[in-house]
């Protein structure tokens, strides 16, 4: 389809090749737009009965969208091309839609980072998706930290983590291996980063609808090699921090915990934007309650009004542009941020009719 997304049908299996290996497969809008083009061709092609992603590189699957793009469009008014900003989002949003809802097996290949965007083209549904981690896994939803919050449906998905393990994932950023991504319902299977030439030889033999069947048998074997989920030893712990009554208590309950843990946890909230992991708390909350369409209905119109406020430009800004890795956060403390300013994150902008996420359902 094009330069960055490689496209092949093998044994009635389209196979799908992220290339950008420099950029770590982050998503372009040409990527978005390429992705979505074959996806909703071979939906109806009889000959492709299974999908597979994966990338040319065993470094990422995708480290999620084009930050730099998000920076610089961001900065400009429409004529000078933030309308492709507004682009992105509603098309990549309708593209995480359309593989939680795939009509025929979607199976990723979530080798090295996988993050971000990357998390929404990965994440099929429970009716479709297949998702492979191994040893290289590096896998996270760490938007707070450039002053973003969890999308590409992050407000489902990890609001339907167990537990307080979605608040915990969402509000500090930090990044798990395989077994933890499969305790937390994030993954499913793990293959050896070793296997993965074998996994690929499998695709090749087997005809498309017997594949999910087929890698499950393949990774049986495996499935003790994930090794012991860290998250799994800390349930008891990260559900009594996070379940606090705000992000403020959550703090403050860490920081009355000497656990190594617990202070890797506050640690890292103490860099992310403090407004930004408020919305994210009621981003999740609220996304408990909601279908995949309305949760991405719902991100949709908070990432418009998260450019208007500019949090995710100063934080791109600072992690990736300039590299002082010093955001000045607007507020710059969580003692300044009002429930006023959280609510307004979640205002509408357009009237349901005209929303650019009304059609998905």
């Amino acid at each position: 389809m094009t330069d960055t997304v490689l496209t092949r049908v093998a044994n009635r299996t389209g196979v799908i090749t992220l290339d950008r290996p420099k950029a770590l497969n982050s998503l372009s809008l040409d990527m978005v737009r390429a992705l979505t083009a074959i996806l909703r061709d071979w939906q109806h092609d009889a000959g492709v009965e299974a999908v597979v992603i994966t990338s040319s590189s065993e470094k990422a699957l995708c480290a999620g969208g084009d930050i730099r793009f998000f920076h610089e469009k961001g900065h400009l008014g429409p004529m000078g091309g933030s309308a492709l900003l507004e682009d992105f989002f509603t098309e990549e949003y309708a593209l995480n839609h359309l593989i939680h809802f795939y009509p025929k097996p979607y199976i990723a290949l979530m080798d090295g980072v996988v993050m971000g965007g990357g998390m929404g083209i990965a994440q099929g549904g429970p009716d479709c998706g297949l998702r492979i981690v191994t040893e290289r896994s590096k896998v996270a939803m760490p938007e707070v930290n450039i002053g973003l919050f969890p999308d590409v449906g992050g407000s489902h998905f990890l609001s339907h983590a167990p537990g307080q393990l979605g608040q915990y994932l969402g509000l500090t950023g930090l990044t798990i291996g395989a077994a933890d991504a499969i305790y937390v319902g994030l993954a499913d299977l793990f293959v050896p980063g070793e296997k993965m030439g074998e996994l690929m030889a499998l695709v090749e033999s087997t005809p498309g609808a017997g594949l999910p069947a087929a890698i499950r048998a393949f990774a049986a074997s495996f499935a003790s090699a994930a090794g012991a989920s860290e998250l799994q030893a800390q349930r008891a712990v990260i559900d009594a921090h996070f379940s606090a009554a705000s992000v403020a208590a959550i703090m403050e309950s860490l920081a009355r915990d000497e656990n190594p843990f617990a202070q890797k946890a506050l640690k890292a909230m103490r860099q992310r934007s403090p407004l930004m992991m408020c919305v994210t708390r009621e981003l999740l909350q609220r996304g408990a309650s909601l279908d995949v369409a309305d949760c991405l209905r719902m991100e949709r119109s908070l990432v418009r009004h998260n450019f208007e406020h500019g949090e995710v430009l100063e934080g791109v800004r600072a992690l990736v542009i300039d590299k002082d890795n010093a955001p000045k956060w607007n507020p710059a403390t969580l003692e300044e941020v009002t429930p006023e300013m959280v609510a307004r994150f979640f205002e509408p902008v357009w009237p349901d009719y005209a929303h650019p996420l009304r059609h998905l359902s």
